[in-house]
């Protein structure tokens, strides 16, 4: 779920996590694919950028991980916005 902030150059990610193992997950990341879109649609830049997740998360329970993703200013000049596309994540 995205979801705009008063920043132009930053929006709110919300992801549910579930855990299926039998063992409890205690390290992990989330990797965020933000692209800076140019006034006439155009993709100039994915920028990257790497959180924690909300762990620990025991066998079979669900969670929520809400994140603020931002892309420097210099990144976002004005006509232009950002649109966070691509999620990744990896947990132990």
């Amino acid at each position: 779920m995205l979801a705009g902030t008063n920043v132009r150059r930053c929006e709110q990610v919300s992801l549910d996590f579930l855990n299926t193992a039998k063992t409890p997950v205690t390290s992990g990341t989330v990797t965020f694919g933000t692209h800076v879109i140019g006034l006439l649609g155009v993709d100039w830049a994915t920028v990257n950028s790497t959180h924690s997740l909300p762990l620990p998360l025991a066998p079979g329970r669900r969670t929520t991980g809400t994140w603020r993703v931002c892309v420097a200013a210099w990144r976002v000049p004005l006509g232009m916005h950002i649109e966070t596309r691509d999620v990744t994540f990896c947990w132990k």
